[in-house]
């Protein structure tokens, strides 16, 4: 009986995440609405919160899945080129990121929309998922850094983000302070490049 109900939870749990995601993706972060989900789900709305503590518990759960895709797909993108460089690797890291943002416009700006911050309760598993999407750029950044020490290496690592991010996010949502999306490459070399110089 247990073992009944323990699988009905967790495939209840996926058909959710998998509601909520295809939400995400096709409208965005803000469209997602507990009445909707659990029209979807065939489930009363209670039933969303058996599975997750709240809604914020549910996107930051389809946000792991998004960051264990990015993962994924940057690490193929560098897999192209095992010979590259640490300078070209960071390079292609970076562009990996860009064609991800483009390609899952909606799912990538939920991992930035959800509420949180480092004063709040951020389940340890999220910060483990984007650790190892940080250790991606770290790997590079030590090489080219080899007397750097660990805290050193996380700052630079976190810089280097920020810098890229920005370029993407600016460029993307189409500031003036960014630059065309067809300048957004070569933006992101030219940083990349210059900072490991």
């Amino acid at each position: 009986m247990a073992r009944d109900t323990a699988k009905r939870r967790e495939d209840l749990r996926e058909k959710l995440l998998d509601i909520a995601e295809a939400d995400i993706r096709n409208n965005g972060l803000t469209s997602l609405r507990a009445r909707t989900l659990a029209d979807q789900a065939g489930c009363a709305v209670g039933a969303i919160y058996n599975v997750f503590d709240d809604m914020t518990g549910l996107i930051l759960a389809v946000n792991g899945r998004t960051f264990r895709r990015m993962g994924a797909f940057v690490s193929g993108t560098l897999k192209e080129n095992p010979e590259a460089d640490a300078t070209e690797t960071l390079v292609t890291i970076a562009k990996a990121y860009l064609s991800f943002a483009i390609e899952n416009p909606n799912l990538w700006r939920a991992l930035f929309e959800v509420e949180m911050s480092t004063e709040g309760n951020v389940p340890a598993w999220y910060m483990d998922e984007l650790g190892r999407l940080f250790s991606i750029i770290s790997t590079p950044i030590a090489e080219l850094n080899p007397d750097a020490t660990a805290s050193e290496i996380d700052l630079m690592t976190r810089t280097l983000f920020s810098s890229v991010h920005g370029i993407v996010l600016l460029g993307l949502e189409k500031r003036i302070s960014g630059v065309p999306r067809e300048r957004m490459e070569d933006m992101i070399e030219y940083l990349l490049k210059s900072v490991t110089a």
